[in-house]
């Protein structure tokens, strides 16, 4: 359990494939046995003790944002916006446009924020630093007031928005 909720974090021998954040384990866990159907899913070994430490301590306040690998599917483009989102400092924002800019797609927009939307591993890549142009926070896979907690807990000026 951390200050943002139940907490499940998954992995392959290669790095994280799951985060999720929620109110319920069981929910949790059945939601991971959807996604991964046809995986044997087993309790972690110590690497995924180290790297779900590391994220409760961040989602703690202990610790700052922890860059830990992760192993996912993904298009090359998804790749790419999450790469550059964890580029991103603690406590910084952009929007979905200027990273769209920054990889060289400018009217690629949706297609970042699509990405941001499908991305398994929230937290490992920190799309909540993403944030429309307008006000509020538009979607977030776990909640607007998590994802304002996040901000707030990195000390991004976004999160009074």
């Amino acid at each position: 359990l951390t200050p943002m909720g139940h907490l499940l974090v998954a992995a392959t021998s290669k790095g994280i494939c799951s985060v999720k954040l929620g109110d319920d384990p069981a929910v949790l866990l059945e939601e991971l046995r959807r996604e991964f159907e046809n995986a044997e899913l087993v309790e972690g070994d110590a690497q995924l003790g180290v790297w779900t430490a590391a994220l409760v301590d961040y989602l703690s306040g202990r610790l700052p944002w922890p860059e830990l690998p992760y192993d996912v599917r993904a298009t090359a483009f998804q790749r790419r916006v999450w790469e550059f989102l964890r580029t991103i400092p603690a406590g910084e924002t952009m929007h979905y446009s200027e990273v769209a800019e920054n990889l060289g797609w400018p009217t690629a927009t949706r297609a970042v924020a699509r990405a941001c939307a499908t991305n398994p591993v929230a937290l490992v890549v920190p799309c909540h630093r993403i944030v429309p142009k307008g006000p509020g926070f538009a979607g977030f896979r776990w909640g607007i007031e998590r994802k304002r907690k996040l901000l707030e807990l990195e000390g991004s000026p976004a999160s009074t928005r």
